[in-house]
C-alpha cells in the first residue's frame, strides 16, 4: 500500500491514509492510532480535522464518489471521456487503494456502505439523467432502476476481481483485464445485445399479463396457412 504524498494537504493526507487502511484491512480493524501514523501525524490531529473515525470515513466516501462518478457540479458539464479512461487504463495500480476500498466498503454489511452505495446510485442516476438531456443516452421506462444496473454493473469488477481474473487468466484487476473489458462493455451498452426486440416485447407482454403475439410460426412451412400444423407429424416408412 503506498503512503500519502508529501505534496497533499495534511488533511488529504489523512483521508488517503484511512482510506488505503479502510480498504486493506477493513473500517472496524482500522484505528485512529494507524491511520496517524501511515499519514505521518498525530492521531490528535486526526481528531483535530476530522472530529471522529465516523466523519472520516464519510469523507472518504464522498471522495471516491467523486472519484468513481465525477463532483456533482460536473455532471451536466462535458468532460473528455476518453482521457479520463485512458487515464484510469494507464495506471490501475495507482487507483489501487481507492479500488479495494470501494469494494469492501459496498460489501461490508454496513449502513455505512449502504449509504455509499445508494449514494452512487444517486450519482449514477443524476449522470444519466444528464446524458438524456444531452442526447446522449436513451430515455429507460424506469430511468431509476436503470441507475441502480449500471451502478451494480460498474461495482461487479471490483467485488468478483479474483473471479473475473480466474476466468480470464488473468491474476486480478489487471490492465491487460480492464482494457480487454473495455470495449465489450462499451458495446453492450451503445449497440445492445439481442439483434430483435421478440425477447423485449415477450417479457413486456408478460408483465401486462397480455398474450404474446409477437412469436410468428416456428417455421416457413405451413406459414401461408394458419390453421395448418408447421411441423406435421412423419409418416412411418418415410424421410420426409
Amino acid at each position: 500500500m503506498r503512503s500519502p504524498s508529501p505534496d497533499l494537504t495534511t488533511r488529504a493526507r489523512i483521508r488517503d491514509a484511512a482510506l488505503g487502511l479502510f480498504g486493506a484491512n477493513g473500517y472496524s480493524a482500522t484505528s485512529v492510532r494507524a491511520i496517524a501514523e501511515h499519514a505521518g501525524v498525530s492521531a490528535a490531529l486526526v481528531m483535530h480535522h476530522f472530529g471522529s473515525k465516523e466523519a472520516l470515513r464519510a469523507e472518504c466516501d464522498a471522495h471516491i464518489v467523486d472519484e468513481v462518478i465525477g463532483r456533482k457540479e460536473q455532471l451536466a458539464t462535458d468532460s473528455d471521456l476518453s482521457s479520463t479512461m485512458r487515464r484510469w487504463l494507464a495506471d490501475v495500480d495507482a487507483h489501487r487503494a481507492s479500488l479495494d476500498y470501494l469494494a469492501r466498503m459496498i460489501s461490508d454489511g454496513t449502513e455505512a456502505g449502504a449509504r455509499l452505495f445508494d449514494d452512487l446510485v444517486d450519482r449514477t442516476a443524476a449522470m444519466i439523467d444528464a446524458e438524456v438531456a444531452a442526447g446522449r443516452m436513451r430515455t429507460s421506462s424506469d430511468p431509476r432502476m436503470t441507475a441502480v444496473i449500471v451502478a451494480a454493473h460498474g461495482l461487479v469488477p471490483l467485488l468478483l476481481e479474483s473471479q473475473l481474473g480466474r476466468a480470464l487468466g488473468e491474476p486480478g484487476l489487471t490492465p491487460a483485464l480492464i482494457a480487454r473489458m473495455t470495449l465489450p462493455t462499451l458495446e453492450l451498452y451503445t449497440h445492445g445485445l439481442y439483434q430483435s426486440t421478440d425477447v423485449l416485447d415477450a417479457a413486456t407482454a408478460a408483465l401486462a399479463g397480455t398474450p404474446d403475439t409477437t412469436r410468428g410460426p416456428r417455421s416457413d412451412k405451413g406459414a401461408g396457412d394458419p390453421n395448418q400444423d408447421p411441423d406435421p407429424p412423419r409418416r412411418a416408412g418415410t424421410d420426409l
